[in-house]
C-alpha cells in the first residue's frame, strides 16, 4: 500500500482515508531522494534555461496573473440589524 501525506514537525498528515483502527502501529518507509552534485544540478538547470523563450503568450499570462493578484472585491460586512 502506498499513501501520500505531509510532514509537519513530528506529525505526518495522511491525505486519504485509511481503513485501519486507531492506535494501530504502522511502519513508514521513506525512500531517500537521489543526491546530485552541484555540477549535475547546474547541468539540469541549463537544460531548462530559456525554455519559454519563444512562448508568445507569456506576457499575457503574467499580465493576467498580476491582474488577479491585485484584484480587490471588498469584504463582506455583517449588518447588525439583520
Amino acid at each position: 500500500m502506498q499513501i501520500k501525506g505531509i510532514k509537519r514537525g513530528n506529525i505526518i498528515e495522511i491525505s486519504e482515508n485509511l481503513n485501519i483502527p486507531d492506535g494501530s502501529e504502522v511502519l513508514i518507509e521513506i525512500p531517500e531522494a537521489p543526491q546530485i552534485n552541484n555540477e549535475e544540478r547546474l547541468k539540469r538547470l541549463h537544460q531548462v534555461f530559456g525554455a519559454w523563450k519563444y512562448e508568445t503568450e507569456l506576457g499575457e499570462i503574467f499580465a493576467e496573473i498580476d491582474r488577479e493578484r491585485h484584484s480587490y472585491f471588498g469584504r463582506p460586512i455583517d449588518f447588525l440589524n439583520d
